[in-house]
Formats: structure tokens, C-alpha cells, sequence
């Protein structure tokens, strides 16, 4: 991906202000790899996606996310690019963790964002495409959070994930723990089915 300097300035000067209004700040600083799976929790309101942008577009951060093609038809199309929408044919026979993984050989610099809850409501437990994701690809995992409760997001730890997908779920609830959604109540568990893989 890549943007003009002039748009990279709006956005900053945007995303800036938005935090200001709202009173956020903006903890850590951009994640200097060129390509990686951006993990983004908790979500639990339609609110986490313009703070998200808003912290991305202030640190000059081009995030990538995918979506079905239908998505990206019509009038809509444009808008969906622009806030880095990556369009991904599923009715061909690859999956979900295929596609992203075939779009990381594609290009020399993407930053995924894949949220695993998969909603913005109380699931039994997360989904585990963006581990799969990144041991596909054979790139590491950005933790990306955004705390309600102390009006502050960012990108914290960065780690390769091992395989060992019961290991990794424990630093995962160890770096998410006592990180507050909108709606905490919402929130899902930081847990993997032994089995999954989705």
C-alpha cells in the first residue's frame, strides 16, 4: 500500500484532532516492521473502528483490512479502499487464512488488522484466523488495543507466534487483561477452542 504525502499529513492532522476532541492518547509509537498481523481487541461498538483510524492515521500507519467482494461494488467501493479495505474473492477455493496469507506474498508491506472476536457482542471465545494468519505468512503479531476506561489505544507487544497455540493464548490474556471495551460487559474472552481453527 501506498499513500501520497499530502493525504499522509491530512490524515495525521485528522486523526489528531479527533483524538483531542474526544480526549485520547495515544500510547507507544508505530510499529517500525514492514509486514504483520495487526490484532485489535477488545471490540464492542461500531466506535472502535473511527478511533482505531484515527490512532493508525496519527502515526502515519497504513492498516489494511479484508472484507468479501461485494463489499467493495457500487458507489461504496472508493470509500472502502480509502480506509484500506483489501477486496478478497471467496467463492474461489481458498480460505480466509489462504487469502490473507497469498496477499502478504503479494506485497512488500502490509499491516493487517483482523479483529478476533469477529463481533462487536459477547462471543463464547475468539477466533483464531489471525494466528493462523501470521504462522502462515511467517510474520509476526502487533498488539493493537483500544481502552475506553483510561481513553488511551496503541500497539503494544510484538511477538512471532510459536505454534504452540495454548502458550500463545496465555500472552495474549496476560497483554489484553484489565483493557476495557466500550461495553466490557461485551467483551469476549480471550480464549481458543483446543480444535479451532477459523
Amino acid at each position: 500500500m501506498s499513500t501520497s504525502p499530502w493525504l499522509l499529513d491530512a490524515r495525521e492532522r485528522f486523526g489528531r484532532a479527533w483524538l483531542k476532541t474526544y480526549g485520547w492518547t495515544i500510547d507507544g509509537v508505530a510499529p517500525g516492521i514492514p509486514k504483520a498481523v495487526v490484532c485489535s481487541a477488545p471490540h464492542t461498538t461500531n466506535w472502535d473502528l473511527p478511533f482505531c483510524l484515527a490512532i493508525c492515521w496519527a502515526l502515519r500507519i497504513e492498516l489494511a483490512w479484508i472484507g468479501k467482494n461485494d463489499l467493495f461494488s457500487g458507489p461504496a467501493g472508493p470509500l472502502m479502499r480509502a480506509l484500506g479495505g483489501i477486496a478478497v474473492d471467496r467463492t474461489k477455493s481458498l480460505n480466509q487464512v489462504q487469502a490473507a496469507s497469498a496477499l502478504f506474498e503479494e506485497t512488500e508491506r502490509l499491516l493487517l488488522m483482523v479483529p478476533p472476536e469477529g463481533t462487536r457482542g459477547r462471543a463464547e471465545r475468539w477466533k483464531t484466523g489471525f494466528y493462523y494468519i501470521a504462522l502462515s505468512a511467517k510474520v509476526p503479531i502487533i498488539l493493537g488495543y483500544l481502552d475506553y476506561e483510561k481513553k488511551c489505544g496503541g500497539f503494544g507487544e510484538v511477538f512471532w507466534p510459536t505454534g504452540n497455540i495454548v502458550e500463545d493464548e496465555s500472552r495474549l490474556r496476560s497483554f489484553y487483561a484489565g483493557k476495557k471495551g466500550k461495553f466490557p460487559d461485551q467483551a469476549t474472552p480471550v480464549y481458543f477452542a483446543p480444535t479451532q481453527k477459523e
